[in-house]
Formats: structure tokens, C-alpha cells, sequence
């Protein structure tokens, strides 16, 4: 998953970025809680962690501004030192999904985003197949299907189009997008991932018909609705 951490401390930041990323996730930090918003209007992240005492805007600052601001929202972790249960319902009340204590050990910290994530977003299924309306996924055979009918994609085209299907109604950046399927944001063009966009929309069919309608997000990214 892509996580955004908020902290102003160089320590902490070193510290979960590392917890993160030994647990296979994606993280992107900022020192300063003034960054993070333009990141935030530009860029999706599947969870985002905020220490409560910054400068500028706090945590609390900052998970108010995420609820008004993005939609849909993702799960909000808050970070700090403080313990009072009056501060940890302020904090969940504020809209926080999760409370961690500073100092908390690697193991806990990456047992509370994981069990945040798994509370936030669908279960990954484990079957073989996926249906979405008319659309049906084989991930094992990466094959695609619209009314039965076989779709030729290839490795990358199948990659975007279930990510799409997986997040509708989701607005995606094309950051997000690009370190999703091409696991890299600085070996692509914007254009390469333009081109496969409109590849998919073609051979699958979006449309009021299909009972599935691909947007481009100006400025942003893409977004899957249904119609």
C-alpha cells in the first residue's frame, strides 16, 4: 500500500519509513504538515499517518482538512506522545481512525496500519476470478471477459484496467497509478500511461452500455464509475 507520513522529527520519520517499508509497503514522508496538502490534492494514498505536534497545521489540523477536502477519504493514523484518553477520543472524534503512542515498538506500529488497512479496504479475494457487471478478471490468466467474450489485454493493460475495477469511484493520480502497475514512477512518461488508459476504455468498452464509465480527473488522474 502507499502510505503518506507527516512528522517533523527526522528520527521518527527515518523510523517509520523503514517499519513501512519492511512490510512491504510504499511510503512517502513530509517534515513540514504545510506540504502535505498540495501533495494530498494531487496524489492518492491508501493510508496516511499524522504526528499530532507540528508546527503550522497538527495532526488534528490536518485530519480535518482530509475529511473536508478528499473523497473519499483514507484511513488516518495519529502519532504522538500523547496518552490521555481524553486526547485519544479527541483524536478519533476529530475523525483519526487509530491512536499510536510514541514510543511504540516496529512490530506494533506495523500490526495497527495493517489491521487499519484490512478495516479500511476491501479484502484482497482469493479466487481466481473476479466479476465487476458484464466484466469478468481471470488474475491467475490474466484473461479479461465482457458478456463471455474474450478481451485481449496485455500484462500492463490487464494490471490498470483491474486496479480501476478494484478502486471504483476512486479517484487515482497518475503517480499513484504508475507505481501500481509499472511499480516505478521515473522509468515511464505520463504519456505511456495516457496511452494504455485509452487502450483499455477501447477494448473494454466503458461505456453507459457496459454499465461502466472511465473519467479522466483534470489535473489529477483517472477514475472508474459506474454509470
Amino acid at each position: 500500500m502507499r502510505i503518506g507520513v507527516v512528522d517533523d522529527d527526522e528520527a521518527t520519520i527515518a523510523f517509520i519509513s523503514q517499519v513501512l517499508t519492511n512490510s512491504g509497503h510504499s511510503c512517502v514522508t513530509f517534515r513540514r504538515s504545510s506540504d502535505v496538502i498540495p501533495a494530498l490534492r494531487d496524489d492518492t494514498f491508501d493510508l496516511l499517518i499524522f504526528d499530532w505536534n507540528m508546527p503550522e497545521l497538527t495532526g488534528l489540523d490536518l485530519v480535518t482538512w482530509a475529511h473536508s477536502n478528499i473523497v473519499p477519504c483514507p484511513p488516518i493514523i495519529i502519532l504522538t506522545n500523547r496518552s490521555d484518553k481524553e486526547d485519544i477520543a479527541m483524536a478519533l472524534n476529530a475523525g483519526a481512525d487509530d491512536f499510536i503512542i510514541k514510543p511504540e515498538s516496529a512490530i506494533v506500529i506495523a500490526a495497527r496500519v495493517d489491521a487499519v488497512l484490512r478495516r479500511s479496504h476491501t479484502t484482497p479475494s482469493t479466487a481466481r476470478l473476479d466479476r465487476f457487471g458484464p466484466y469478468s478478471f481471470d488474475r491467475q490468466a490474466e484473461h479479461v471477459t465482457l458478456h463471455d467474450q474474450e478481451i485481449v489485454l496485455t500484462s500492463k493493460e490487464f494490471a490498470l484496467a483491474h486496479l480501476f475495477f478494484g478502486n471504483l469511484h476512486k479517484p487515482l493520480s497518475r503517480r499513484y497509478i504508475m507505481e501500481k502497475v509499472w511499480k516505478s514512477i521515473a522509468d515511464i512518461s505520463t504519456r505511456t500511461l495516457d496511452v494504455h488508459v485509452s487502450r483499455i476504455r477501447s477494448k473494454l468498452q466503458l461505456c453507459a452500455d457496459n454499465g461502466y464509465r472511465l473519467e479522466t480527473v483534470f489535473g489529477f488522474g483517472y477514475r472508474l464509475e459506474t454509470c
